[in-house]
């Protein structure tokens, strides 16, 4: 066997070797809809459509994420939970000669969605986990990006989310995050989302009530935390420097 061909069987057992993971129950009562579904994937996996959910700002949050990585990434990176549209892809483009991207995700369907629209996936692992158990070691990615995830889960499971994902970000790493936040009070959007939100998102107007900083662990002191918003303050950007 060819030492190329030893390092994909390699690979290839130490995904097998990751347990199955359960659903977590909020997904399934809340959002089976739009990412366990069998044509959740035939829906919504469309850029125009991710891109007017988000109200034409889908390019430039993506960027604005990816930008904070460089232009050229050459560490490991970590995004927590697929993403719908080609935020992916862009960032996969930005991996140097020694750049490589772990994607976590757990439903089994989305994992599925990301591996059959990469172009490149040379450099990609994507492996079924819950983001708060994350099977890393500490401080094993230089930067972890988790993209429009906290608003969709409960508190306790945000919590433990940012905790992970803190974990596994090396000390100087940065952990980046882009979500939902409470517009000023002149944006006619601040009052069109509220009902939208509450309806068809039920955790997201706790992004609206707090900062993103309220949920890092009580023992975490990063060393710098820098906060965007866009859109009249409907999006947030939090970078929190290890």
């Amino acid at each position: 066997m060819r030492p190329n061909e030893s390092s994909a069987v390699a690979k290839a057992e130490s995904l097998h070797a990751i347990a199955p993971v359960p659903v977590p129950e909020y997904l399934q009562t809340t959002y089976w809809w739009a990412y366990l579904h069998p044509r959740a994937v035939h829906i919504f996996e469309r850029q125009w459509l991710v891109n007017l959910i988000l109200w034409g700002n889908f390019s430039k949050l993506r960027d604005a994420a990816l930008q904070e990585m460089g232009e050229v990434i050459n560490g490991r990176v970590l995004q927590v939970a697929c993403v719908y549209g080609d935020f992916t892809e862009h960032l996969v483009r930005r991996l140097g000669p020694t750049g490589s991207l772990d994607v976590v995700d757990v439903a089994p369907i989305q994992i599925n969605n990301l591996r059959s629209k990469l172009t490149n996936p040379e450099h990609v692992t994507a492996s079924l986990q819950d983001s708060t158990a994350l099977q890393f070691k500490d401080g094993s990615h230089d930067a972890v990006v988790v993209f429009f995830l906290l608003h969709e889960q409960p508190a306790e499971v945000r919590v433990k989310t940012i905790a992970e994902a803190l974990r596994v970000t090396r000390p100087g790493g940065k952990l980046i995050f882009v979500d939902y936040h409470k517009p000023v009070a002149f944006n006619p959007f601040r009052y069109i989302m509220v009902p939208i939100l509450s309806t068809l998102e039920p955790f997201a107007m706790d992004v609206w009530r707090g900062e993103i900083v309220d949920w890092l662990p009580a023992d975490v002191r990063p060393a710098k935390v820098e906060k965007q918003t866009y859109f009249g303050g409907l999006y947030q950007k939090v970078v929190i420097t290890r």
